[in-house]
């Protein structure tokens, strides 16, 4: 069953692990902001750090592994029809908004969308760690370290699979930030399988 994020908003729910998640931009450029905490001690929590140093490479596509703050597997992807995300930019906020965007009434962005559909599993506001980002575009100068947020290179329908390694808790957004989706706000599938052939 498919179930829709509605713009600029987040939800949270349970995976098993086994099962597989599909996240899918249904109208194209559109980002989803993605954290992983275990299910059974939510300390242990996805982080960018350590899958950079396991995997070697900043730019995560199909075959890389999630890892957690604890050097064990959260995520893995094993569809991945964009190959283009980020795990560099934490979630947008209020200050995003505020110091990025010079909006005076500034939205909650993705980290107050997290903080509160996260916060009926326990989780506070500052244990929300760098989200991975899907499908945002984030062009890094390898000489310079300089990097800007692009439109992303999904197209409507494309989708990004991921195996849960544990029992994890997920969090999700359809992400708020005009820069990151190309100055528009869209929704967000997901799709929860027990299989993966049952992926389409």
């Amino acid at each position: 069953m498919t179930t829709t994020i509605e713009p600029r908003s987040g939800t949270a729910f349970k995976l098993g692990k086994g099962q597989f998640l599909e996240v899918v931009d249904p109208q194209g450029q559109q980002v989803s902001d993605l954290l992983a905490f275990n299910a059974h001690d939510t300390a242990e929590v996805i982080s960018n750090g350590r899958t950079f140093d396991y995997a070697d490479t900043i730019y995560l596509t199909t075959g890389h592994v999630l890892y957690s703050n604890r050097s064990n597997r959260l995520l893995e992807i094993v569809r991945d029809d964009v190959g283009t995300h980020d795990f560099l930019l934490t979630p947008c906020s209020q200050d995003t908004f505020r110091l990025l965007y010079d909006e005076l009434e500034p939205h909650q962005g993705c980290f107050g969308n997290l903080a509160g559909v996260l916060a009926p599993f326990g989780i506070t506001e500052d244990e929300i760690p760098c989200a991975f980002n899907c499908f945002m575009n984030v062009p890094v100068d390898g000489k310079t370290g300089k990097f800007s947020v692009e439109a992303p290179l999904s197209k409507a329908g494309d989708t990004i699979v991921f195996k849960a390694m544990m029992d994890v808790i997920i969090g999700l957004t359809a992400c708020s930030a005009p820069k990151s989706n190309n100055g528009s706000f869209k929704p967000i599938d997901y799709i929860i399988h027990d299989h993966l052939d049952d992926v389409a």
